[in-house]
């Protein structure tokens, strides 16, 4: 998470692509906020209203952006980019056309290529050599684990939303590296079973067990839309996970099959 963190405030003070202006700086950043009047995730069922800041913003741009190469058919792509819309311009993102993006990803790859979709784009995030610098600076302890669930609620806030750390059991042993997402903005919004686990849960759990070799398992709940983050657990096979028999949301997903017991998504 320090990693990834790092990494994207780098790129997002890197020079505009050619041709594009540099957005105007500001002394202040304009923190992500909620629109409900409670400042709370909004009822199942209902959906959260959010405030983005210029932050926020840039970084749906910088995420979106990478994973536009990926957002036509392999097949398409592979015929000479038909189908690859073009890139919006820098900051011009917000957080529908970024899951629209994600959406399009999915599209005519199997669940393991959209996995590897996501796994290219948080590595091309990151400067070389930093998946080894981080297992030297991060080792699987338990104080490793504290300061990335820590990170994730700041962090991570753009993406699914308000957090806040718990306390989870890890081996036997209470530690404070469990993150509870309250009711997870991308899951919300994509209202997409598959999306949150091929998108999401598999690759950000592999991403951080495989690469940086900090164990992490995510537990969405689908009836209220929340997630547990829990670093220093190791995730279980896709097979044993109950994730993988989940029927899709009939009512919100645009590409659900009401008939199919189990997301025709999350079907290798």
């Amino acid at each position: 998470m320090v990693a990834l963190a790092h990494s994207s405030s780098q790129l997002l003070h890197s020079p505009p692509p050619p041709g594009r202006l540099r957005p105007p700086r500001r002394r202040a950043v304009v923190r992500c906020g909620i629109a409900e009047p409670s400042g709370e995730p909004a009822p199942m069922g209902q959906k959260t209203k959010y405030r983005d800041g210029f932050f926020e913003k840039a970084f749906m741009t910088l995420f979106a952006r990478k994973m536009e190469k990926f957002a036509a058919s392999p097949a398409r792509a592979r015929g000479g980019g038909g189908g690859v819309e073009r890139p919006k311009g820098w900051l011009e993102y917000d957080y529908d056309s970024f899951v629209d993006v994600s959406k399009r990803v999915t599209q005519g790859r199997s669940r393991a290529q959209q996995q590897e979709v996501v796994r290219e784009v948080l590595m091309s995030m990151l400067p070389p050599g930093a998946p080894a610098q981080f297992r030297k600076l991060f080792p699987p302890t338990k104080w490793a684990a504290e300061f990335n669930a820590a990170l994730t609620v700041p962090f991570f806030h753009w993406l699914v939303g308000p957090s806040e750390v718990v306390e989870v059991e890890v081996d036997g042993a209470k530690q404070k590296s469990g993150v509870h997402i309250k009711k997870c903005r991308y899951l919300e919004n994509s209202g997409c079973v598959g999306m949150c686990v091929n998108m999401c849960k598999i690759p950000t759990q592999d991403f951080f067990t495989n690469e940086f070799g900090l164990p992490l398992t995510m537990i969405p709940n689908f009836e209220d839309m929340s997630c547990e983050m829990v670093y220093g657990q190791a995730p279980p096979p896709l097979e044993e996970d109950p994730v993988s028999k989940q029927p899709c949301f009939a009512d919100i997903c645009s590409m659900s099959n009401p008939s199919a017991s189990i997301c025709p998504k999350l079907q290798a």
